[in-house]
This record gives C-alpha cells, sequence and structure tokens, in this order.
C-alpha cells in the first residue's frame, strides 16, 4: 500500500529514524539559532539601527517558516488536538504568534507591550530540547528530585524569613532595612552568595547575624546540586539499562524480548551473548 503524503511528512518530522526525518532536523536546528541570533542582534541599538531593515526581513522569513512548520505538523500529526495542547505545541505557537500581534497592537501606546511580546521568540530555543536524549534524561531527573527539592526550598524560605525579620529588628530603618520583606531580599542575596551591596549591616550585631547567614549559606547551596547529581545518575543507569531498537530507537524493550514492539526489527539483547 502507497504511503500517503500525509504519512510521508509525518514520518520526516516526527521522526528521526531517516535519513530525511535526520536531515530536517538538522536543518530546524541551525533555523532556530538563527532566528535567536536575529533577535539578539535586533535588541543591540547600534546593529539594529544600522541593519534593522535586514533582521526585520530575516525574521519575518524565520516566522513564515516556522508558521509553515507548524501548520505541516497540525496536519500530519494523528492527534492534533494532543499535539496542538502539548508543550512542544504551545512553544512552537509561542515562537510565531509574537510577530503577528505586532500587526494588530500599531498605536503608540502598544508600542512597549510588543517589544515585550517580541521577546517570547526566545522560546524557540526550547524546541531544540526534544532532540536532545540528554536532555531527556536530566528532565526526568529534575522530575524524580521535585519532592526533595520542594521541601529543600521550603527550608531555605524559612530560613530566610528568620534571618530576615532578625536584621529587620537590629538593623531597623536606618541601615537600609525598612521593612521585613526587604530584609528577607537581603537574606536571599546573602544566602545565595550573591551580594549585590545594595544593603549592608552596620551594627556589630547585625554583621555578627550576616556573618551566620553566609555561613548558613555555604552549608546549604551544595544540597540541591547533589539531589539532582543523585537522581541523575539513577536515570543514567536506568537508560543504559534500557534496550533500544536499532532501527525505530524504541527504547524499553522486555530484557527477554527478541524483537522490537514497534517495527519488529531483531533487538540487539546483550543477555543472549
Amino acid at each position: 500500500m502507497a504511503e500517503t503524503l500525509r504519512e510521508r511528512l509525518y514520518t520526516v518530522i516526527f521522526g528521526t529514524d531517516t535519513p530525511a526525518g535526520k536531515l530536517f532536523d538538522v536543518v530546524l536546528i541551525y533555523t532556530i539559532l538563527l532566528s535567536v541570533a536575529a533577535l539578539m542582534l535586533d535588541s543591540v541599538e547600534g546593529i539594529s539601527q544600522h541593519v534593522g531593515l535586514y533582521l526585520k526581513l530575516a525574521e519575518w522569513t524565520f516566522t513564515a517558516l516556522f508558521t509553515l512548520e507548524y501548520a505541516i505538523r497540525i496536519y500530519c500529526s494523528p492527534n492534533r488536538w494532543r499535539y496542538i495542547s502539548s508543550v512542544y505545541g504551545i512553544v512552537d505557537l509561542l515562537s510565531i504568534l509574537p510577530s503577528y500581534l505586532g500587526l494588530f497592537f500599531a498605536d503608540v501606546t502598544y508600542l512597549l507591550i510588543i517589544r515585550l511580546l517580541r521577546v517570547l521568540r526566545i522560546f524557540r530555543v526550547l524546541k531544540l530540547i526534544k532532540y536532545l536524549d540528554e536532555a531527556n534524561v536530566l528532565i526526568r531527573a529534575l522530575f524524580q528530585a521535585r519532592r526533595k527539592i520542594s521541601v529543600f526550598f521550603f527550608v531555605v524560605m524559612v530560613f530566610a524569613t528568620i534571618f530576615g525579620s532578625i536584621m529587620y529588628v537590629v538593623e531597623g530603618p536606618a541601615n537600609g532595612f525598612t521593612s521585613i520583606p526587604r530584609s528577607i531580599y537581603w537574606t536571599i542575596v546573602t544566602i545565595t552568595t550573591v551580594g549585590y551591596g545594595d544593603i549592608t549591616p552596620q551594627t556589630p550585631l547585625g554583621q555578627v547575624v550576616a556573618s551566620l547567614a553566609m555561613l548558613t549559606g555555604y552549608s546549604i547551596i551544595a544540597v540541591p546540586t547533589g539531589i539532582v547529581t543523585a537522581e541523575l545518575a539513577r536515570e543514567m543507569r536506568h537508560d543504559e539499562l534500557l534496550i533500544k531498537c536499532p532501527n525505530c530507537g524504541k527504547k524499553g524493550h522486555e530484557h527477554a524480548a527478541d524483537y522490537c514492539s514497534r517495527c519488529g526489527s531483531e533487538l540487539d539483547n546483550p543477555s543472549e551473548d
């Protein structure tokens, strides 16, 4: 049975196991990078004044290409609504929507809003994630560690609130600690070792509290790194144990399986060696 145009487009755009599919992904990645580079150059005033017209022409060219890609993805997708409502579908829409919104808000009052909306085109970079297997492993590791990180974040916020409240009482508005929220902001900046220097303790007791906050920051800053590293190592070990089909690339086959459940190709099963 002859393959229809819709099926061929689906194989090329959504698949990566064919030469045409791999070529499409490579071209799309370079196009995304070029479009983001054009956006960044357009934000530089000196460059925009000299080649702004060419950058706008390039931007509309990229917008047209991404619009065509988005329309074709909807056309060839077996479940169109599932693609449209997926994370990647929303990212694809966000990458082209601001340019078209700019056509309908031409009033001077809305120029700032349009400029802010145009920045959303940077979301095109997120489209690169689905082409990297390593990125998917990292995403799974972060997802598995979400509860531990949430608890850690809560504990840090408790410490920040305590230190901020103490600094507000000790230093007071005279030394820049005008409110508890502003004192908490100083504590977060201090714990994360950023240290902007816009607020500094002046009293000896305040400096002692600040020193304790700094030491606390150094003590806890490595905690989330350890959590994510442990989950990442577990995901990498799990990923290495999965049997991958050499033809279509599907993972997750049982160790006793001899053939791929998707394409029927023979598996390279290490347990049989």
